[in-house]
């Protein structure tokens, strides 16, 4: 088999996760636990996790399902529209119908004409996005286009640590090299460019840098780039020659007083033509976060900046072998980027839903980092951004030796034990990467806030017993 494949590690989903699942199996046959049931808080689920899904999307998405519904008088006319719009573009006017490789023309159009509202009037070219299923298809999809060589000359790509382990997976499966560069704890997760220098200087010996991936809002750790931190890693990619690539699918998601998103392509543009011409990047958004949290839909898109006419030619073959992405997903992208307007009969209804999910989000990043600040030896920072908190967690000397000696990371035996004592499934910091010497989880603050305060008292409890047990 492919000996590359046997490098890949997906945290997210990995035994943790696999041993939650098992005893939920043996909840159900009967077998008596200290708890009820598992509260899986280790993924970016929402609808999992009792978020209800926007009325409007579900209304099109049931109208493009089944366009006989269009008759049906309880549908709002703009949901009719909508779907009458997509319906028309698809091939025997059905969704079940292959679309274009890089997606239907008219979602494109919507996509183009969202990103220059959001960006206040940048120009976006409908040619230079491509839908994808859901933003991962389009990082793995950008890192095959992007690695090449072999030993020294081969493709070294500059990821966060912590970071969102589809990256390390990514560039394993495809044998690049990883490097890491170190966001900052003490500063909030901060990026400094020295860190980014010292990463890459170390590179240069044995690979070829090409890449530079960003996470903003961060995953998994919460923390929103300024627009001065921006304009820094341009220049930087800028002086480098480096491939940009801005993971953003999280835009939505800021909370902290003082925060903005900013997009890597409106800085990008602002920041003029030397830079904005120059400058290759690539940037990513899906339907699975923000305020709509439809995973299962797998929708997304990414828009390539500064792209070889050539290059961009061998992009648009590389994603025509997997055919097209999900009509679903396009679909929805379509009613995500072209939600309704003021005046249109769905627009009070749309406004109320989305603005209650995000603040609802925004209480509970706080309560997360409230609560956990209480507990001695747990340390958080304000979650700024995104759907995690990732808190550093103090462990007993003991307790480090006696993972070692099982052969586990001192913070997947802390959360193994967490899940069997508990029932609660969080993710072990290193699956994410982080600092030598340093422990964390991830957790995400996506259960409603009733059993987020239940989930949250829990862990406070365990870690008090935890530290004991092993001081």
């Amino acid at each position: 088999m492919n000996a590359n494949i046997k490098k890949v590690e997906y945290a997210v989903r990995g035994p943790i996760v696999q041993r939650a699942v098992q005893i939920e199996k043996e909840l159900k046959e009967g077998v008596k636990k200290p708890f009820n049931e598992v509260i899986k808080a280790n993924i970016g689920d929402a609808h999992a996790m009792g978020q209800r899904p926007v009325t409007f999307f579900r209304q099109v998405l049931a109208l493009c399902s089944y366009p006989e519904l269009l008759d049906d008088d309880k549908f709002p006319e703009d949901t009719k529209y909508r779907a009458q719009r997509i319906l028309k573009a698809c091939g025997g006017s059905s969704i079940g119908a292959y679309t274009a490789s890089q997606g239907i023309e008219c979602v494109r159009q919507d996509v183009s004409r969202y990103i220059e509202r959001r960006d206040g009037g940048v120009p976006c070219d409908p040619d230079n996005i491509y839908l994808t299923t859901g933003a991962s298809d389009g990082i793995v999809t950008m890192l095959k286009l992007l690695t090449a060589g072999e030993g020294r000359t081969r493709t070294g790509v500059m990821i966060p640590i912590p970071q969102y382990p589809l990256y390390s997976a990514a560039i394993a499966e495809l044998g690049a090299v990883q490097l890491n560069y170190y966001l900052d704890e003490d500063k909030c997760w901060g990026l400094d460019i020295s860190e980014l220098q010292r990463s890459l200087q170390a590179a240069s010996k044995h690979c070829n840098p090409r890449v530079l991936c960003i996470i903003n809002p961060g995953n998994p750790t919460g923390q929103v780039q300024s627009r001065e931190r921006i304009e820094d890693v341009i220049r930087f990619a800028a002086k480098e020659r480096l491939f940009l690539m801005a993971d953003e699918v999280y835009q939505d998601n800021v909370y902290a007083e003082g925060c903005k998103f900013y997009s890597f392509k409106k800085v990008l543009y602002e920041m003029g033509p030397e830079y904005f011409n120059t400058v290759e990047l690539a940037s990513f958004h899906s339907t699975s976060k923000c305020y709509m949290g439809e995973c299962g839909m797998r929708g997304g898109y990414m828009e390539v900046i500064n792209m070889d006419s050539e290059v961009k030619a061998q992009l648009t073959k590389l994603v025509s072998v997997r055919l097209c992405p999900p009509v679903p997903g396009q679909a929805l992208m379509a009613l995500v980027t072209n939600s309704p307007q003021p005046g249109e009969p769905s627009h009070a209804q749309f406004l109320k839903e989305r603005t209650a999910t995000l603040g609802d989000l925004a209480q509970k990043a706080k309560l997360t980092e409230e609560i956990l600040n209480t507990v001695p030896g747990i340390r958080c920072n304000p979650v700024q951004g995104a759907m995690y908190s990732f808190p550093q967690i103090t462990l007993p000397e003991r307790a480090i030796r006696e993972a070692k000696e099982k052969g586990q990371a001192p913070d997947m035996f802390y959360c193994m034990k967490l899940l069997e004592e508990t029932g609660i499934c969080l993710v072990p910091g290193s699956g994410f990467g982080q600092k030598e010497g340093t422990y964390h989880f991830r957790m995400t603050i996506l259960p409603p806030a009733d059993k987020l305060k239940i989930l949250l008292s829990k862990v406070k409890e365990f870690h008090q017993r935890f530290t004991k047990c092993y001081s």
